[in-house]
């Protein structure tokens, strides 16, 4: 089985902006190419699991994620970093209905689980919102991190509340 480090994207992969589709918007956060690194010497896969209802709110097109998420990935390569594959929720539940996929529902993990052969109790999660830690919760990933650079949150389930990702 495989151990995985599973990224929510915005504001863990690049810097938060709402509704990010395009590439000249996109700025990676500091430290995610070395976090990546370190854990995919140890023998993680890196996995990226992220919400994106502004495809069901119609701000931007599957076909927009698409593009962005390939040129990101061959950032990541560029780096001798292997993103295994990314996982979207194209969903919003106001919008498209409730679904599996959405965080804090686990079905991203499950599904990356079920391609990957991942053992969940052994891999990491590394989010920035309460509900990435609940979905992997749910899923049953072994360890959580908020990652949060102005430390708002004050309580969490995660494992551990970090403000830099060197802190992982």
């Amino acid at each position: 089985m495989n151990r995985a480090l599973f990224l929510d994207r915005d504001g863990v992969v690049n810097i938060e902006i709402n509704y990010l589709y395009k590439i000249e918007d996109f700025e990676f956060v500091e430290g995610i190419f070395e976090l990546c690194k370190k854990y995919q010497d140890r023998g993680y896969i890196i996995v990226i699991v992220t919400n994106q209802s502004g495809i069901a709110r119609g701000y931007y097109s599957k076909e927009d994620f698409n593009y962005l998420t390939l040129w990101m990935i061959k950032e990541f390569a560029k780096h001798k970093i292997d993103i295994k594959k990314v996982y979207y929720c194209p969903h919003h539940p106001e919008i498209s209905g409730a679904c599996s996929c959405r965080k804090p529902e686990p079905g991203m993990f499950l599904e990356a689980q079920k391609e990957f052969d991942i053992d969940l109790k052994n891999s990491i999660l590394v989010g920035d919102k309460e509900s990435d830690i609940e979905a992997a919760f749910a899923a049953g990933v072994g360890e959580t991190y908020l990652f949060d650079e102005n430390r708002v949150h004050c309580e969490s389930k995660a494992t551990k509340i970090v403000s830099k990702l060197e802190e992982i």
